[in-house]
């Protein structure tokens, strides 16, 4: 009986001592260590007034302000995997995402890094999403944004111009909006980024950004965004 209890004595003592072990490791893999955090907040009432009543596509990545280098740090799934119902892609969605994509997909068939993981998920439904990316602190970012809600129509963007005589192929709707802010990687630090433009595929003056024009309802569809410096959630499973 006695060895019996010594042996369960034992077990819970290596148990603990393991659990301790792991509790420090995942302490010690965040330790000193930065994240972005990207809180968004969808209206969930302006995605069910678009005629297909789906959560927007949105990319999000970092620039370097020094070098110009980009990282996509999070793209919908549609836009990420181009799974687009179909149609092999849909750059109209998100015309300055596309673009940046493409020069990243360049830099990695050469071997360029930039440190920063790149993660495709599932479209958020309305309500909040947030989503981290972590960075080398202190280190200074400009933080993009950019979203398209398909299918919110409105009198200037409609699904059949008459005057034209042309109809919305890929339901764009409004077009995508950019967002941008400036952010330095020192924990408690936040910002929120602002509207830099509207986001037109092969513009004339060969700007994908553009001044906005005959916009409506597609500024609200993000109505809260917020950008935070945090330190990692500790994990004992990466």
């Amino acid at each position: 009986m006695k060895s019996i209890k010594k042996l369960i004595m034992i077990g819970l003592a290596s148990g603990l001592f393991i659990g301790g072990v792991l509790v420090l490791l995942a302490y010690s893999n965040t330790w000193g260590k930065t994240e972005i955090e990207f809180k968004i907040h969808i209206n969930e009432q302006l995605v069910l007034e678009s005629v297909f009543g789906e959560s927007p596509t949105f990319a999000i990545w970092l620039e370097d302000p020094d070098t110009g280098k980009t990282q996509t740090a999070f793209v919908t799934s549609r836009a990420g995997l181009d799974d687009w119902e179909g149609k092999a892609e849909v750059p109209v969605a998100l015309p300055k995402w596309f673009e940046i994509d493409k020069i990243e997909k360049q830099n990695m068939s050469i071997g360029s890094e930039s440190g920063v993981d790149s993660i495709t998920g599932a479209t958020p439904k309305p309500g909040y999403f947030t989503t981290r990316v972590r960075v080398e602190p202190g280190s200074k970012w400009n933080c993009w944004i950019e979203m398209n809600l398909a299918g919110d129509y409105n009198d200037h963007y409609k699904e059949y111009d008459e005057v034209s005589k042309t109809t919305d192929t890929f339901a764009t709707g409004q077009p995508a909006l950019v967002y941008k802010t400036e952010i330095e990687a020192v924990k408690g630090n936040s910002a929120v980024p602002r509207i830099a433009g509207m986001s037109i595929l092969n513009s004339g003056n060969g700007q994908i950004i553009q001044p906005l024009q005959g916009i409506t309802s597609a500024t609200d569809i993000f109505d809260e965004i917020k950008i935070t410096v945090v330190a990692p959630k500790p994990k004992i499973i990466k």
